[in-house]
C-alpha cells in the first residue's frame, strides 16, 4: 500500500518524459542542482545517475508541527516541474500529505517502509512538542515525539527540512507553550545527528542537492548549525546583487559602508542578510525571484530562534 509515482517496470527517465520533462530540461536541471553544490557542471552526469538508479532510495517523510509549506514549496517548483521529478526519482513511501492512503493503510505504510532491509531516509518537516511528554501534537493516537523517536533513529540519514524542523521555528518563538523544538534539539539523545535545511521555506533545490549528495558522495560537510555548508557556507548579504552602487560599477565593502547607505542596501529597512546564512540570491524561487530582488528585506529566516533575535524585522540591527 505504499505512495510511489512512476510504474516499476519503466525507465525513470521514460516515466520522466511521460511527464513531460525532456531529457535535455532533465539534464539542465541535473546541471543546476550540480553548480549549486560546487562541482561544476561536469558533476552533472554524476547528479542524473544519483536521480535515475533503478534503486530509487526510500524515503519517509514525517509531519510535525508546522504548515505544510516546505511541502508546497517542492511541489510548485517549476522548469522542471520538481515535485514531478522528485517524486518519480525517489520512492515516496510514506507522506501524510500526498499519499493516497489514509487510517489504518497509512499506519501500514509507515511500519512497511521503516522495515525496509534496503533502510531508508528520513525526512522531518516541522518541530516536535516536546512539554508533557510531546501531547499537543499527534498522529492516529501516538505523539509526534514517539513517532519521531521510532523513524529517525533507525534512518539511514535525516534531514530536517524548513526551520521548524531544523531550529524549532515560530512555534519555538517565545513563550514556546508546547515546548517545541527541532530534531536534533529533540532527538540528538536518541543519536539522531539531522542534517538541517534553513528557511521558511527552504530552496528545494538545496533538498534535491542534499539527497544527490548522500547518494553520490555521503554526508555533507555541515556547518555549526548542521546545514550543508555547500548552500548554506555565504551570508544573503554576501551574494546579494544589492550591494552593488551602480554609479561606480563596485561592490559596496560592508552593509554599514556609506555606497550601501545610498540606497540599494535595504539593511537601514530591517533587512538580515548580513547575518543570514542562505543561498536564496543566487538559486532564487522558482528560478524568477527572491524576497530581496522584490523590494523586501531579509528576515533571516534560515537563522535559529530567527523570530525571536531577529525581529522586528523591518529594524536594523
Amino acid at each position: 500500500m505504499k505512495y510511489s509515482i512512476g510504474l516499476a517496470k519503466e525507465e525513470p527517465l521514460e516515466r520522466l518524459e511521460k511527464r513531460g520533462i525532456s531529457r535535455r530540461d532533465f539534464m539542465k536541471f541535473c546541471t543546476t542542482v550540480a553548480v549549486m553544490m560546487g562541482m561544476g557542471p561536469a558533476f552533472a552526469p554524476k547528479v542524473a545517475e544519483a536521480l535515475t538508479s533503478k534503486e530509487r532510495p526510500s524515503v519517509v517523510w514525517l509531519h510535525n508541527a508546522e504548515c505544510t509549506g516546505c511541502s508546497e514549496a517542492v511541489l510548485r517548483t517549476v522548469k522542471p516541474y520538481v515535485d514531478e521529478l522528485i517524486l518519480d526519482t525517489i520512492s515516496l513511501d510514506y507522506h501524510e500529505t500526498l499519499m493516497v492512503a489514509a487510517g489504518e493503510l497509512a499506519e501500514e505504510a509507515l511500519k512497511k517502509a521503516i522495515s525496509s532491509p534496503k533502510g531508508y531516509i528520513c525526512v522531518i518537516e516541522g518541530a516536535i512538542p516536546t512539554k508533557d511528554g510531546g501531547i499537543y501534537g499527534k498522529v492516529s493516537g501516538r505523539t509526534m515525539y514517539d513517532i519521531c523517536k521510532e523513524v529517525a533513529p533507525k534512518a539511514l540519514a535525516t534531514i530536517a527540512i524548513g526551520t521548524c524542523a531544523a531550529f524549532g521555528g515560530v512555534q519555538a518563538a517565545a513563550p514556546n507553550p508546547t515546548g517545541a523544538k527541532g530534531v536534533n534539539d529533540a532527538l540528538g539523545k536518541h543519536g539522531v545527528k539531522a542534517i538541517n535545511l534553513g528557511g521558511c521555506p527552504p530552496n528545494p533545490y538545496n533538498f534535491v542537492g542534499t539527497v544527490v549528495h548522500l547518494l553520490t558522495k555521503g554526508m555533507p560537510e555541515l556547518d555549526d548549525n548542521n546545514r550543508p555548508l555547500m548552500f548554506y557556507g555565504q551570508t544573503v548579504h554576501d551574494l546579494c546583487p544589492r550591494r552593488k552602487h551602480f554609479d561606480n560599477g563596485e561592490f559596496a565593502p560592508s552593509f554599514d559602508s556609506e555606497e550601501a547607505k545610498k540606497g540599494w542596501c535595504l539593511y537601514e529597512l530591517g533587512c538580515k542578510g548580513p547575518y543570514t546564512y542562505n543561498n536564496c540570491p543566487k538559486i532564487k524561487f522558482n528560478q524568477t525571484n527572491w524576497p530581496v530582488e522584490a523590494g523586501h528585506p531579509c528576515i533571516g529566516c534560515s537563522e535559529p530562534d530567527f523570530w525571536d533575535e531577529m525581529a522586528p524585522f523591518y529594524e536594523s540591527m
